[in-house]
């Protein structure tokens, strides 16, 4: 845990569990803990991961695709998983662990937080509590949402469909998105629709990425 937010790089493929390494994951969790306040070292990170569900949620999940691959790692990996089921459970999120979520990823607040495991989640992206990015199975949006970098969800928003949201867009509190939303734009209501084109900057802080 001695990277920082400039050395907390990557992306989405980090958090696929399929090559995931020691310095990937350590990485990963560098960036997760750099967005809460700009911390870094591994003091910040106990102290974060003992107080701040998100984090320790994150960090299980990032921690369960490490041992994925790790055939002589199973008992670590049993043990993990059913850490994560709990936290989950006892704070309201369901995030499968096989979800690709690239680093910076925030939590802001936990509770009833679903999303399809299939979902692709980009670079310091925000999700709030009411949270759920989900799956429709039919018709010409059938499948499951991909989020591109710095996407704030605001509480209770919901991404349903196979659909696009581009980078540094801003969906509001309640809003349900069920088609593409484009780079920038700030989309309220039900169904979303764009009001603005000012994305998300202002409600994604310390983003990882800018610290390149």
């Amino acid at each position: 845990m001695t990277e920082t937010g400039a050395a907390a790089t990557g992306d989405a493929s980090i958090a696929t569990g399929n090559s995931v390494t020691p310095v990937r994951f350590r990485r990963a969790v560098a960036a997760d803990l750099y967005r809460y306040g700009a911390e870094q070292g591994w003091r910040p990170a106990v102290s974060r991961f003992f107080t701040t569900p998100g984090f320790r949620y994150t960090v299980l999940l990032r921690l369960c695709q490490r041992l994925h691959r790790e055939p002589a790692l199973l008992p670590l990996r049993v043990l993990a998983s059913l850490w994560l089921s709990r936290v989950g459970r006892l704070y309201g999120i369901s995030i499968p662990a096989r979800t690709s979520i690239a680093p910076g990823f925030y939590i802001g607040h936990y509770g009833c937080i679903v999303v399809h495991p299939d979902t692709v989640i980009g670079r310091d992206c925000n999700i709030s509590h009411g949270v759920t990015i989900g799956q429709t199975n039919r018709g010409r949006r059938a499948g499951v949402p991909t989020l591109g970098d710095r996407v704030y969800l605001g509480p209770g928003a919901k991404i349903i469909g196979r659909v696009h949201v581009g980078d540094d867009v801003a969906v509001g509190a309640n809003a349900v998105v069920t088609t593409d939303a484009p780079a920038n734009a700030v989309m309220v209501g039900v169904p979303a629709r764009v009001v603005s084109m000012n994305g998300s900057s202002g409600y994604i802080q310390h983003a990882s990425g800018q610290t390149r």
